[in-house]
């Protein structure tokens, strides 16, 4: 690939691989190429990363056969499961041990593996405040992968484990079936006046580059990142300005939310009771000057909410 360093980049065709991919793609004279992983080459995501430049190849998570072919010959690596394909948190980590058996074999230099906190360091699960899910875990979709770091360094995989947050886009699917008989929208969120950290995805994706781009001096570091902390109240009064339609806060209880019975309202009620419950520990955690030292142009809630205004559904 005309000498530059090939990033393999899991999950291209997603939120947080696609952010890379592009990011990388659009970095001309950056030093790196893309080779996009993906189970289905032939869909339009990856026939549109492949004409803006990457290879892409096809491997199944599932198959670690496939992996190590697409590894092979690769600087670095960009590692990402999806626990909302199944809400499986054995599954999701099984996957992750095969990532890391397949990254240590091919002797990638650099990965960076898509993570979260565990929740139980602080609300453990004989903690009353919420139920305990899949058995062993809080929060299954952030505790899994926090237990999977050490598949990585145990696979001697030169790591950094980069922990994301709640996605600004995840606002554009839900919002439209929010809006009350006078017009007016509704966040209706367990986040009673805490701050929810958010971010927005291609900031993931720069983000990111920005750490293969700094190499070893991020190695075995942990990485945590947001674009902002605000209050659902301060969104949705943002929103309220930037859409030109009335927002509103409602928020609900967790055993509200939790009760709501939709597939993983549980999941997604016991992590919002986190993200609440442990607002100083996660946000501090965020420094957002440190996350603009290493990407100058992360976006706050506003320049992403004014990008993204034509692609909410508004009644």
């Amino acid at each position: 690939m005309d000498g530059r360093r090939i990033i393999t980049v899991f999950g291209a065709t997603g939120h947080q691989g696609g952010a890379l991919a592009r990011a990388v793609l659009a970095d001309e004279g950056g030093g790196f190429a893309v080779r996009a992983v993906t189970r289905s080459p032939e869909s339009d995501r990856a026939r549109e990363l492949e004409r803006l430049g990457a290879e892409v190849v096809r491997a199944d998570l599932d198959d670690e056969e496939s992996l190590r072919p697409a590894l092979d010959g690769a600087y670095g690596a960009f590692l990402v499961t999806n626990f909302w394909e199944d809400m499986s948190a054995a599954h999701e980590q099984a996957q992750a041990q095969a990532l890391a058996r397949a990254a240590g074999h091919a002797g990638v230099q650099h990965a960076i593996w898509s993570t979260l906190e565990d929740t139980r360091e602080c609300i453990p699960v004989d903690d009353d405040r919420m139920p305990t899910l899949q058995g062993s875990y809080s929060v299954p979709h952030f505790d899994a992968k926090a237990e999977a770091d050490h598949y990585f360094t145990d696979a001697g995989v030169p790591t950094t484990f980069l922990r994301t947050t709640f996605f600004w886009e995840n606002l554009l699917s839900a919002f439209d079936s929010h809006q009350g008989e006078d017009g007016t929208y509704a966040l209706t969120y367990p986040m009673g006046d805490r701050r929810l950290s958010g971010i927005a995805v291609d900031d993931v994706g720069k983000t990111a580059l920005a750490l293969f781009k700094g190499g070893t001096d991020f190695i075995a570091a942990t990485i945590s990142i947001a674009g902002e902390h605000l209050t659902l109240a301060e969104m949705a009064a943002t929103m309220t300005e930037v859409l030109g339609r009335p927002v509103r806060y409602e928020p609900l209880t967790p055993d509200a939310f939790r009760a709501l019975g939709f597939p993983g309202a549980e999941e997604f009620g016991n992590m919002f009771q986190y993200y609440a419950d442990c607002e100083h520990t996660f946000t501090a955690a965020r420094d957002l000057d440190a996350v603009r030292a290493l990407h100058p142009a992360l976006q706050d809630f506003r320049t992403w909410l004014s990008a993204h205004r034509d692609e909410f559904r508004l009644g």
